[in-house]
């Protein structure tokens, strides 16, 4: 035996000591193996089968009430020093949060199975991808892992030829919110995950491994692991540009992934296909350009607000062999969701009640889908790219119903980072607390950057090398509203308008207006064509409000005083300049 799988079996070993479960099953992803594992959850009423006609092999679970999304406060990094964790980060001794972890783990699996899930972030054979093993005791976990990575045999095979991989253990303890942890430990390459049967605080390939410890992991390797994703644009020439794109969660990532392009651009011959709704990992290429793989095989998306003017790929994709949770069900037994929009209505909501909406939605606001990527109509075979797809542009976004308008162009890659670093979003439904807070989010990845944003800051300005070919960095606001509260932009397919003028400004064709905050759009530049968009829209989504971005820019200074000493010069610098051509 390879000493790889030495090293896994004697983990397992002695997790299993630990954990005292009546049997242990080595997942090797098959298709039977699939069809036992809900058959035993239908048996336990984990699992609900949906309508079989109008959705075939799609089941629906139902989570604790108290167990609907990331747990945020609850999430630490465990480095040996504090400082390497930074401000942005929950921190932990290592030895005091294994000894903690070690405690909820002990006997926890009594009178259930263990299950060793090996996986493939990524492509199974492409050098980007990375490998982890997750140990639950949650059937539905695998189930969603089943979907969501590349697991099984040939994972395990990887692993064993590599000798490396990341440590997941899970275990869905008695579900109570006041014993529910997550531990990372980067330089272990470990995770310790308890007490929560959510998937982003159980489905420990996703933002543990895919985020928390691979921005880790490429740190010390020369990559970036980003909370983004990843789209092409093919023009009527045939030529295809690839962006990706960082907003925080339910700030429409999946949405523009899957965008359909407006008439007119669809008679044009423009397409849009799908890598990746929401984690990439890039690396520096021989050419010098950005190279990106999606490191999932499936989409985790919010269902609420998805329906077929929202987003007609996603909601084709979980026609069939998808599982949903916490979202409500019809009469005939077909999935629901707030902003479905499909004329039917819910008659039992996400907690298997009758449904009342004095009571609660039928769906809850972070209900979920998870489906294979492959079922995607925009799905791109690039996404199976061992070299992955080189970038054009990135594109950092949030929610901000003033002030920033719909886009504009940094002036060169120190620029970008600072925006990308100082980007404000209002908070959303997909993590615990209050809803519509502005709070800085750098990158999107204020919750799942495994170590000091200062660090991060650095690591990010590290690439601009003699010799690169680095994107061009754009910002964008598809959420401005006006006075009367409404969104000012169309949104949805015409966000198609603003990729266009990127595109324009990465080979050169399209002008731009040079401003303090960057290089803003010349309206004449940009396709409105059938677009009726008020003066107050035209000014507020393409105006510079000069007293506005003042006071955000004092704003953000004393942001990035908050990292203190570790924050790169360079970023002070640059906020300081603009700050001085806003006055």
């Amino acid at each position: 035996m390879s000493s790889s799988l030495e090293t896994l079996n004697q983990w397992v070993e002695a997790v299993a000591r630990l954990t005292r479960p009546d049997r242990i099953h080595w997942c090797d992803g098959s298709d039977a193996e699939n069809a036992a594992l809900i058959a035993q959850m239908q048996a336990d009423g984990t699992l609900f089968k949906l309508n079989e006609q109008t959705h075939p092999n799609s089941y629906l679970h139902r989570s604790h009430p108290d167990d609907v999304a990331r747990v945020e406060h609850l999430t630490f990094v465990c480095t040996p020093e504090r400082e390497d964790a930074g401000p942005n980060n929950h921190w932990m001794a290592p030895a005091d949060g294994h000894a903690q972890m070690d405690a909820l783990f002990d006997g926890c699996m009594a009178g259930r199975t263990l299950y060793v899930i090996p996986y493939c972030m990524g492509p199974i054979d492409s050098p980007l991808s990375r490998c982890g093993v997750e140990i639950t005791d949650s059937p539905y976990v695998v189930a969603n892992m089943r979907i969501m990575t590349r697991m099984g045999a040939p994972a395990l095979a990887r692993i064993e030829r590599e000798g490396t991989f990341v440590k997941g253990l899970h275990s869905i303890g008695e579900l109570d919110p006041n014993r529910r942890y997550i531990m990372h430990f980067p330089e272990e390459l470990t995770i310790k995950s308890f007490g929560s049967g959510y998937g982003g605080n159980a489905l420990l390939g996703k933002k543990c491994h895919a985020l928390r410890i691979a921005s880790h992991q490429a740190r010390s390797e020369g990559w970036l692991a980003e909370h983004m994703l990843i789209l092409g644009i093919e023009n009527p020439k045939g030529e295809t540009h690839y962006i990706a794109a960082a907003f925080p969660s339910a700030c429409g990532k999946t949405n523009l992934a899957m965008l359909i392009p407006p008439e007119g651009y669809l008679q044009d011959g423009w397409k849009i296909t799908t890598i990746g709704d929401d984690i990439c990992w890039m690396r520096p290429g021989k050419d010098g350009r950005l190279y990106a793989i999606n490191p999932e095989a499936g989409f985790f998306g919010v269902a609420p607000g998805t329906s077929a003017k929202s987003n007609p790929n996603a909601l084709a994709s979980i026609q069939a062999d998808t599982i949903f949770t916490n979202v409500g069900v019809t009469a005939d037994n077909q999935p629901w969701w707030e902003g479905l929009d499909n004329g039917q209505t819910p008659v039992t909501d996400w907690q298997g009640q009758p449904y009342d909406p004095a009571v609660r939605p039928a769906a809850h606001p972070n209900s979920r889908f998870t489906v294979s990527a492959k079922r995607c109509p925009s799905y791109s075979p690039m996404a199976e790219d061992p070299q992955g797809v080189p970038i054009s542009a990135i594109v950092f976004g949030g929610r901000r119903a003033s002030l920033v308008p719909l886009v504009f162009e940094t002036r060169d890659w120190t620029h970008g980072v600072l925006v990308g670093a100082s980007m404000g979003s209002e908070t959303t439904a997909a993590a615990t607390g209050a809803v519509g807070v502005m709070r800085r989010d750098p990158m999107a990845m204020k919750p799942f950057c495994g170590y000091n944003f200062a660090d991060y800051f650095a690591h990010w300005l590290s690439f601009d090398q003699p010799g690169a070919k680095l994107p061009k960095v754009f910002h964008v606001n598809w959420f401005r509203k006006g006075d009367d509260g409404k969104f000012l932009w169309p949104g949805f397919g015409d966000n198609l308008r603003v990729l266009e003028w990127m595109l324009k400004r990465v080979d050169g064709s399209a002008g731009a207006q040079e401003t303090p905050i960057g290089n803003l759009p010349l309206t004449s530049e940009l396709n409105l064509d059938g677009l009726s968009l008020s003066e107050e829209a035209r000014n507020k989504l393409f105006g510079l409000d000069r007293a506005g971005w003042q006071a955000e820019f004092a704003s953000i200074g004393e942001y990035l005083d908050e990292y203190g000493p570790r924050l790169p010069q360079a970023l002070h610098e640059e906020q300081q300049r603009i700050a001085a051509r806003l006055a």
